[in-house]
């Protein structure tokens, strides 16, 4: 018996070459085939097509691999506008029409429920996915990294599973707005003299250029992240930045000392105009600022929220509550639906956003405050308030389980749920099995041109 499971994990070896007929998109963007009863991954490779592949790497449970050849093209191959498409990594579905995207980010809905849960999919109404009529130029937010490459500073992004920065002068999926001021303020950068960070050594000044452009407003806001407290020059940089770019109305510095990945340190000052830039979706109006929390596509998040507003089907008088709120967005759309809503988040600068938000817009039946859910919602129930719908857009990671306990314990009529990670939503769905029956899920496409996928699941009580 060992014997065998030796031979069968000798099967695939790195280097080795073999044919592959792709069965569908996995949950990152990557063609998946079966060989020899195996699962392999393959980047760049899409359903219905057959391949050679070389196997890159071998796990004892799957194989990762690269197309050498492919012998039968899918007839929804494109070639990907982007010339820096296979190196940067950022997007992984543009060799593939836009139409049928949607119909894969549905079925990368359905492929996580068949792992993660025991439910009868086939009686489950699962939507089709909610796409974007201009699928390009979307993002209102960038946050390149900088690097220098022959003596002059770059902006750019890590490449897919690598730490080679790939220098970006514009990306094809972000509003022309960012990509005009990324560059523009680099630019001003090398002017000044000011240094890259280099994490390798931890010297130098700036590590991240962080740019946000309102869609409505046209206001746009720069935060520049630097590795010590004092930015050399940086009246005059903020000065520059004004004079060259008119449209920026909030020029930042944010602190971040610590050897991380994380794009933000806590200390966040003001060198330039207001702290915070104004948005629109739909009616409603933010004011952001550097860290808040705001959903990259604003195009689409109005989709969204319209169809969280559906799934929690208010009449006008239902205490509501707005958990890992961010801003306050989807309970001040939701608003005038509900009799009271409530909610919370763990980040200060968000809740103070989320507060003076309905202040401004005159929502009077709404409150937010800074904690978990897990905190917040046995305490409030106590108190008597008992909420008929629970609205929750956690993390990728999912629902904290203990905000799931909890749940299950203040037992909310409606649990609306939008995620925007299907393998985390698959386990949480189950875990509230016994207690919630799923009515629907409507996949959304936030994020076009990538393997991303949104969807708002309405959940009622038993």
């Amino acid at each position: 018996m060992k014997r065998e499971s030796k031979r069968s994990s000798a099967e695939i070896k790195v280097g080795q070459q073999f044919p592959l007929t792709i069965k569908r998109l996995g949950i990152n963007g990557e063609g998946v085939g079966y060989f020899k009863k195996k699962v392999v991954f393959v980047p760049g490779a899409l359903p219905g097509e057959e391949v050679v592949v070389e196997a890159t790497k071998v796990h004892p449970k799957f194989s990762e691999g690269r197309v050498k050849k492919v012998r039968k093209r899918s007839e929804h191959r494109v070639k990907p506008p982007c010339i820096i498409y296979e190196q940067c990594g950022g997007c992984q579905l543009q060799h593939l029409a836009y139409d049928q995207q949607l119909k894969e980010k549905r079925d990368i809905v359905i492929q996580s429920l068949e792992r993660h849960t025991r439910f009868d999919i086939g009686k489950m109404e699962i939507r089709p996915t909610i796409g974007m009529d201009n699928p390009w130029h979307y993002r209102n937010k960038s946050q390149f990294q900088l690097g220098t490459k022959n003596g002059k500073m770059v902006a750019g992004l890590y490449g897919l599973d690598s730490h080679r920065l790939v220098p970006i002068t514009e990306c094809i999926v972000q509003h022309p707005a960012t990509n005009k001021t990324t560059q523009t303020v680099k630019q001003i950068l090398e002017d000044f003299g000011i240094s890259v960070y280099d994490e390798r050594k931890r010297t130098g000044d700036v590590r991240t250029i962080v740019t946000r452009a309102g869609f409505e407003t046209g206001e746009v806001q720069v935060v520049l992240v630097t590795a010590k407290d004092e930015l050399p020059r940086k009246e005059l940089i903020a000065e520059e930045i004004k004079k060259r770019l008119p449209e920026v109305t909030s020029v930042i510095q944010n602190v971040n000392k610590a050897k991380t990945s994380v794009i933000f340190g806590e200390d966040t000052r003001l060198l330039a105009g207001n702290m915070v830039i104004q948005e629109f979706l739909g009616d409603v109006s933010f004011e952001l600022s550097a860290r808040a929390f705001f959903q990259l596509n604003p195009i689409q998040t109005v989709k969204l929220y319209d169809e969280v507003k559906k799934a929690a089907k208010l009449t006008g008088t239902e205490k509501v509550v707005d958990a890992y709120c961010g801003v306050g967005t989807i309970g001040m759309w939701v608003a005038d639906g509900a009799g009271e809503i409530r909610g919370m988040d763990v980040i200060k600068e968000s809740i103070e956003d989320a507060n003076k938000n309905m202040k401004k817009h005159g929502i009077e039946n709404a409150r937010y405050v800074t904690g978990t859910a897990e905190h917040w919602l046995p305490k409030w129930t106590k108190e008597g308030f008992r909420p008929d719908v629970v609205i929750v857009d956690p993390p990728r990671t999912g629902c904290d389980r203990t905000f799931l306990d909890t749940i299950k314990q203040v037992k909310p009529k409606r649990f609306v749920y939008v995620s925007c990670n299907p393998s985390t939503l698959a386990k949480d769905l189950q875990y509230l099995a016994k207690d919630y029956r799923v009515e629907y899920i409507q996949p959304v496409d936030m994020f076009p041109q990538t393997a991303h996928v949104e969807s708002v699941v309405s959940l009622k009580l038993k």
